[in-house]
């Protein structure tokens, strides 16, 4: 969904795998932005109830703690349902940001989405 001024894109899809749906983001997630993020993953799992998410974040080129805490509520959302959230394509100052928080401890984190459907 996008936001006020246009620049974020969620997309979800149900993929070939059963129980796996792939939300892609695209654009920045901010403070300004996040809650919508928020409300369209909350909705994808209400609706879809997966075993497996897999957030491709690779046209996320930057993300601020707020977008940190949507993952985090997402992982326990996840591990919730029984199920697995799994973070791929991220971009190199998105997975420094993790890293440097030792988030990447905590999250599944792939190459490619590829990656991520195989796991």
């Amino acid at each position: 969904m996008p936001d006020a001024n246009g620049n974020l894109d969620l997309f979800s899809s149900a993929t070939p795998v059963p129980g796996v749906v792939v939300a892609a983001v695209r654009g920045e997630i901010d403070l300004h932005n996040s809650s919508l993020i928020r409300t369209d993953l909350i909705a994808t799992l209400q609706s879809h109830r997966p075993r497996k998410l897999i957030l491709n974040l690779e046209r996320v080129p930057y993300m601020d703690s707020s977008a940190i805490a949507i993952l985090v509520e997402m992982l326990k959302e996840m591990r919730k349902l029984g199920g697995q959230l799994v973070l791929a394509d991220l971009q190199p100052r998105v997975k420094g940001l993790l890293e440097i928080a030792r988030l990447d401890a905590i999250f599944t984190i792939c190459g490619t989405e590829a990656e991520a459907l195989a796991r």
